[in-house]
């Protein structure tokens, strides 16, 4: 580490390098796949950069390290802290939370006392970590504390936050018993980015509910006493920066012959069906797996649609299996297409090829490739990338994309078939009319959806959002030092979010 520090820092959960155990047992790391790993790949290089984050292992210590452009500073986490500040608070509190209540969130003071520490851990790294004046990029849900906390420790850095997945409305948010102190958290940052613009709307009306500060213009002035009577302003902005893919690398794989051929004997695998229709996803129940599972089958069973002439293939990765609502999903969705298959298979012919299990992206691209109709059916989404990669990699112009309106995305891919996924019917009706689609209107829709995906890549976001943050820092003001009793621990929130919570069930899992 330079003897002054990073000039450029990103916090996230995660570092971007996965460790790789070979036969011997021995080990080395390899850049994470992602869009958001390649679009910050260059800043890393050109801006003498370092990544703050978990390496992945529990109960593990790691001096930081250099690996490809990365400087990384490793944060350490024990079993106990990745049950409660992950599984717990971050991935069964905030998530079904955030997702608009799919699933019911779980309030638990020890998971919430866990997370608040963790965050400080985060936040100490990261001002250990920067430069005098540094910018430091803090991405994610599971770390909505960093800013308050790195701003009472640096108050000499420019700090950003990146929220991946929707914010909810306040009627929602109001649930949580620390919205307080995760308001204070967030409105720590300089610049604070969402996927759209109403979650930049919930954001700011929570703001103005429960902290009492208002945007005006998407920006708003926050101000707090030292405990030494001294008094430090600054200005946070919050507004929308809709993240995009990795297009260049997409069109690589896309036009591959290797990939080409792989996605051509995909098809004769299946029996050169009329219509592959594709579903990619996180087994997560905010993706509406299980919705369009159940209106393929009731095209099956109406006898719109036959397994001679067409299959869905349904990915569904491995995640968070140690979560309830994660197991009770597989086994749900495993259950579904165990009586479809039942019902409809033939001996030649399967209606639902379901693949529990990741694929490399060579294999993902041939999937895109071979497949005629994607279908993209969240209840809650912040973005979803696979609508965007689906039709980056369409480049003779081919395929039909149904989307869902409660995705990120469909603000942006507004040629595709939008469909509220709640309405079986009208996901079966948008099946068929995509499956139909005339070869003029097709190639039309995704024409102007490619434009859209090509003209505005992951480079373009990440370029936008820290060309923002820099008229931040162009303008930063001279802030006091932290003062005693100032750091990150007292940004526990305060009044009816302070210390104790509702307990929800009444038990800890963690």
């Amino acid at each position: 580490m330079p003897q002054d520090g990073y000039d450029f820092v990103v916090v996230s959960n995660r570092l971007p390098v996965d460790r790789i155990v070979d036969e011997d047992g021995g080990s080395t790391w390899r850049r994470s796949p992602g869009g958001l790993v390649s679009a910050l790949a260059p800043v890393m290089a050109q801006r003498d950069g370092a990544w703050v984050g978990w390496h992945g292992a529990p109960d593990e210590d790691l001096e930081p390290f250099y690996h490809d452009v990365f400087h990384l500073v490793p944060v350490s986490l024990s079993e106990l802290e990745v049950r409660r500040y992950y599984e717990g608070f971050s991935n069964a509190t905030l998530w079904p939370l955030y997702h608009d209540v799919i699933a019911s969130p779980e309030f638990h003071r020890t998971w919430w006392y866990a997370y608040r520490r963790v965050n400080e851990r985060f936040a100490r790294h990261a001002a250990e970590t920067a430069a005098a004046g540094a910018t430091v990029w803090v991405q994610d849900y599971q770390l909505q504390l960093v800013p308050r906390m790195l701003r009472r420790l640096r108050p000499d850095v420019t700090i950003g936050f990146f929220n991946h997945i929707p914010f909810p409305p306040t009627e929602i948010f109001s649930q949580l018993p620390w919205r307080r102190a995760v308001l204070e958290g967030l409105t720590g940052a300089d610049l604070i980015g969402f996927q759209r613009p109403g979650d930049a709307q919930n954001f700011q009306r929570c703001v103005r509910r429960y902290l009492g500060v208002q945007f005006t213009k998407g920006s708003a002035e926050f101000s707090e006493s030292t405990a030494d009577g001294e008094q430090t302003s600054w200005t946070v902005s919050a507004g929308s920066y809709p993240i995009s893919i990795d297009v260049e690398s997409i069109k690589e794989l896309a036009s591959d012959p290797s990939v080409q051929a792989r996605a051509r004997e995909i098809r004769e695998e299946l029996g050169n069906p009329e219509t592959i229709y594709l579903g990619v996803d996180r087994l997560d129940y905010t993706k509406g797996i299980r919705h369009r599972i159940k209106a393929y089958g009731e095209l099956l069973n109406d006898g719109k649609l036959s397994v001679a002439d067409s299959v869905l293939i349904q990915v569904a990765s491995p995640s968070r299996e140690r979560v309830d609502s994660y197991r009770q999903l597989r086994e749900l969705v495993e259950g579904m297409v165990g009586r479809i298959n039942g019902q409809h298979d033939t001996i030649s012919h399967t209606a639902i090829r379901y693949l529990h299990h990741g694929y490399p992206f060579e294999e993902m691209v041939a999937l895109y490739l071979a497949a005629d109709v994607m279908l993209v059916t969240a209840l809650r989404d912040g973005m979803n990338l696979v609508a965007k990669e689906y039709v980056a990699a369409r480049r003779d112009g081919s395929g039909a994309l149904v989307l869902s309106e409660f995705t990120g995305a469909a603000e942006q891919l507004k040629h595709a078939i939008l469909v509220n996924p709640h309405d079986i019917d009208g996901l079966k009706d948008a099946m068929l009319r995509a499956r139909d689609l005339p070869r003029a209107e097709a190639r039309k829709r995704m024409a102007a959806m490619r434009w859209q995906v090509l003209t505005h890549d992951v480079v373009d976001w990440s370029r936008r959002f820290l060309d923002d943050l820099a008229d931040h820092a162009a303008y930063h003001p001279s802030i006091p030092g932290p003062a005693a009793g100032s750091g990150p621990g007292s940004a526990s929130g305060s009044g009816d979010d302070a210390a104790a919570g509702n307990e929800g069930s009444g038990t800890d899992r963690g």
